[in-house]
């Protein structure tokens, strides 16, 4: 497996579910906090799927490509995934950026939801929003948000 050095921008993710993700500690109540992702890597293996605009639908075309990292994965079992969510950057209320994460989270837990109906143990997977704050291509154009609206798979040995 080829791996491809990562590191989170230093914004402010947001976790939502998965492995070790903002639970409740059971003594305190609170939360743990964001799980360790600085020790994630991209795998040529596992490919982006994308989403229209406004929506957290997988897409027919998409299907594919998750069949294909559910195959991966679980032929690979001694990894733990970790999916970001994204979105572009448009939006026209003044929340647009509450409204950027609440989707990008949806979109990671759609493609989430995928590998479990597939057989991937969901404690293998931790889901992040980083709503607009990552963009992939930076042009105000069609082409770049579309590109934008992703969710990204990474991974990291158990």
């Amino acid at each position: 497996m080829t791996v491809t050095d990562y590191r989170p921008p230093a914004g402010g993710p947001r976790a939502a579910v998965g492995a070790g993700v903002a639970a409740p500690t059971p003594a305190t109540g609170k939360p743990m906090g964001l799980p360790p992702v600085r020790d994630y890597r991209l795998t040529p293996a596992l490919r982006d799927i994308h989403f229209e605009f406004g929506k957290a639908t997988i897409r027919p075309d998409d299907e594919a490509i998750l069949e294909a990292n559910a195959a991966w994965l679980s032929a690979n079992p001694g990894y733990l995934l970790l999916i970001e969510g994204h979105s572009d950057s448009r939006g026209a209320t003044n929340r647009k950026n509450e409204l950027n994460m609440d989707l990008a989270e949806r979109r990671a837990q759609a493609a989430m939801a995928y590998l479990v109906a597939r057989g991937i143990h969901p404690g293998r997977i931790t889901i992040l929003s980083y709503g607009e704050e990552r963009p992939q291509c930076t042009e105000e154009t069609e082409r770049c948000w579309r590109e934008n609206r992703r969710a990204r798979f990474l991974v990291k040995p158990r």
